[in-house]
């Protein structure tokens, strides 16, 4: 954008050095540099009002800022190729301006993202020498890694309500009644037991 306005703006001046009417041609310009600045300012202004939403995200150890639709790269993940991955460990969300900060996690806050491939990093030499001693080793590592697309930010994640089951409590106590009764009667047979012996 800066290349045409430069070039038109030498245009415009080369044509009131050349023409005679120059006060026509000035108010020509003075338009076109008001018209530039208006163009330029609605193009800046569309842009601060779409802000885009944010998270801070740890996956597979690794802390990602990720925004909708970004496509990362990850340690490699257990899920399959076009399986739905959803992660937890929410550090940080950023909506409109307004920024959440976790203690550690943003609580209620989770990341839905797609497993697109699996494949390996670029390869990375590893090489060692001890100078003066012969000592050199060359390794190659190549990292494993999952391509992941970021599908979904949610703020608040709806939380299931678990159906409450009838606790079985009285059912519970019959049975322990039964038994202290139980061993009532049988401390009072050996007792009985004992005055016999005792009378002989």
């Amino acid at each position: 954008m800066g290349v045409k306005f430069s070039t038109k703006l030498l245009k415009e001046f080369v044509l009131i050095a050349q023409t005679k009417n120059k006060s026509y041609l000035l108010k020509k310009t003075l338009a076109f540099f008001l018209l530039e600045w208006i163009s330029f300012y609605k193009f800046a202004a569309h842009f601060e009002n779409k802000k885009t939403m944010y998270a801070i995200v740890e996956i597979a150890g690794q802390q990602f800022k990720v925004e909708k639709d970004q496509q990362i790269f990850v340690h490699r993940l257990d899920s399959k190729e076009g399986e739905k991955v959803t992660f937890d460990n929410v550090l940080l969300i950023e909506t409109g301006g307004k920024v959440k900060v976790g203690a550690p996690n943003v609580s209620g806050a989770k990341v839905t993202a797609k497993v697109l491939e699996h494949l390996k990093g670029d390869k990375v030499i590893v090489f060692k020498k001890k100078r003066r001693k012969g000592y050199r080793v060359k390794n190659g590592h190549r990292q494993y890694l999952t391509k992941i697309e970021i599908q979904k930010i949610d703020e608040k994640a709806t939380v299931k309500k678990a159906v409450e089951k009838k606790e079985v409590k009285p059912k519970a106590k019959k049975a322990t009644a039964k038994k202290t009764t139980a061993k009532k009667t049988t401390t009072k047979k050996t007792a009985a037991k004992k005055t016999i012996k005792k009378a002989e």
